[in-house]
């Protein structure tokens, strides 16, 4: 029998309660999903893993941007490793590239090795390297148990055919990969029937209103994303569906 994965992203308490309560087997913690994920705060990991159970891994990248980092913003995300290894992560989710597209390696080693026990996802950065097969055996030779990838495009379902390409190498020994952004519960079902990729990522997110009632309109407080009185959260209803596609075709193997 097959053993599929539904991995959730969230940035709250509140994401990872909707997520756990919806059926995710693992959460990835990040700040500022709005933003494409940031590093969480050692004090959000702490209160996730106070109310949820679920495996969490952490999502370390210093800044929004590329991921071409500077000797400083490698020493962040050392301490970083360290901290969240120390409080009881059960992995990290890095990337590192050079300035031709490649993954920068001796960057990579360093986060890796001090990671001990901790499971390594390399995220998407995965998605603007120059070789993606290339970056995959790399990857292998690194010990990195999982890529999320959407197959360099957009989304996932653009991004299918590397996809289908990259799951097909899959083995014992190999990175999983994790197919992600644009996920849906729809998808899941065309990924599961079309491809040999067991593992899939989603934020389920959607948007709640504010409770504020006093409201000051046309004074942003960074990029405007979005509204400021407009709250990102993961959709419990949502990521049930998508347990319930897993689970079926889990169920046919």
């Amino acid at each position: 029998m097959k053993q599929y994965l539904l991995e959730c992203c969230v940035d709250s308490v509140e994401s990872a309660l909707a997520a756990t309560a919806g059926g995710a087997d693992r959460l990835e913690l990040c700040a500022c999903l709005a933003l494409g994920g940031t590093s969480p705060s050692l004090a959000l990991f702490e209160q996730v893993t106070t109310h949820c159970t679920l495996p969490v891994r952490i999502l370390l990248r210093p800044r929004f941007g590329d991921f071409l980092y500077t000797d400083y913003e490698l020493s962040i995300l050392q301490r970083e490793v360290e901290l969240f290894r120390a409080a009881g992560a059960e992995g990290i989710v890095i990337g590192c590239l050079d300035q031709d597209g490649g993954l920068a390696l001796a960057q990579m080693e360093k986060l890796i090795a001090l990671s001990g026990s901790m499971k390594v996802t390399l995220h998407r950065a995965f998605d603007v390297c120059k070789d993606p097969l290339l970056a995959y055996e790399q990857a292998k030779e690194l010990g990195i148990d999982t890529i999320l990838t959407s197959g360099q495009k957009s989304t996932c379902l653009e991004g299918m055919e590397l996809l289908k390409e990259l799951g097909a190498q899959q083995q014992a020994g190999c990175p999983q990969i994790m197919a992600g952004a644009g996920m849906t519960p729809e998808l899941v079902g065309v990924f599961c029937r079309e491809t040999d990729i067991t593992a899939f990522h989603l934020s389920a997110k959607k948007i709640i209103d504010s409770g504020m009632r006093y409201r000051k309109e046309g004074v942003p407080m960074g990029l405007p994303v979005m509204s400021e009185y407009s709250i990102l959260r993961t959709n419990q209803e949502t990521v049930a569906q998508a347990r319930r596609e897993l689970d079926f075709y889990r169920m046919q193997c």
